[in-house]
């Protein structure tokens, strides 16, 4: 077996930040407690979820604002690169971002020397289409020393769009951000898992990339998620164990990162990107007007 290119150990942290300005010091502590563990496991890039800073459940869109905080130069994504330098680690995390009157839902990536990048969410949920902003930065993809890294953020994953398109721009490994949130009946199969990890399990598959989904746990004003967090390989299994519905944890995988450039997909043949037929996707799909409608 060859030796590896770019040897990561991935970690995804699973906690409870609430929302409040009141407990924005004991998320930021509590995140960069779990953080800290998983560097002393031998973490060198790790995912917390999304607005990890904040918590998620605002009142109001004057609540969000005051929640919310430059990128760079706020205190929570200063204390995050701050702990990356120390570290020598890259991290990712979610927080709210305020650019002048706007907001957004933005996860931000950080290294040993600092600030890398930022994704604004692009696709909203539920209540969230009342305070933020849609994501208008597209689908960026950050090169490291360690591989490519691209983000979403929770929703996203349901749009195969976005891990296809982050993939499409050679992303080794994508961070998912989440909430993923309670909803109607089943939540789980008899194997534990909810949808959003087969979502996950699925984009990974399909696209031969490694995605690091970090989700949180926990009740706040009324609002009740799932965990499930996980970490799959390109083949899109499980690497290890999905986390629980309820539990603080931290998740673990020894990967080479850059192999996801060179993934096998069963056979010699078969390709899954370039076997795309991108000639009858987008007028089928809306892309660009399909020829059948009137002009």
């Amino acid at each position: 077996m060859s030796e590896p290119t770019s040897p990561v150990r991935v970690a995804v942290v699973q906690f409870d930040p609430q929302v409040g300005l009141e407990n924005r010091e004991d998320n930021l502590r509590r995140g960069l407690q779990l953080a800290l563990e998983a560097v002393n496991g031998g973490a060198n890039l790790i995912v917390m979820p999304e607005l990890s800073s904040t918590g998620y459940f605002f009142k109001s869109r004057q609540d969000a604002f005051e929640h919310a905080e430059p990128v760079p130069d706020g205190p929570s994504v200063r204390l995050w690169m701050d702990f990356a330098r120390q570290h020598r680690i890259y991290l990712v995390a979610g927080l709210t971002e305020r650019d002048g009157v706007q907001l957004y839902n933005t996860g931000v990536l950080l290294g040993p020397d600092g600030f890398i990048g930022r994704y604004r969410k692009a696709h909203l949920w539920n209540l969230e289409k009342l305070w933020f902003t849609p994501g208008n930065l597209g689908f960026p993809v950050f090169d490291t020393p360690i591989g490519r890294i691209g983000m979403l953020i929770c929703w996203d994953i349901w749009f195969p769009e976005v891990p296809r398109i982050l993939s499409q721009q050679g992303a080794d490994i994508i961070c998912s951000l989440n909430n993923w949130v309670w909803t109607p009946p089943p939540l789980f199969d008899e194997a534990g898992k909810c949808m959003a990890s087969y979502l996950t399990i699925t984009a990974a598959h399909v696209n031969n990339v490694f995605i690091a989904a970090a989700s949180r746990i926990g009740e706040e004003r009324g609002a009740r998620y799932l965990g499930c967090s996980l970490i799959a390989g390109t083949n899109g299994w499980p690497i290890g164990k999905v986390a629980c519905a309820d539990e603080e944890e931290v998740l673990y995988a020894d990967i080479d990162l850059t192999s996801a450039r060179s993934a096998p997909i069963w056979n010699s043949l078969n390709d899954l990107h370039r076997d795309r037929r991108t000639d009858l996707y987008g007028p089928m799909l809306g892309y660009t007007q399909h020829p059948c409608l009137p002009r």
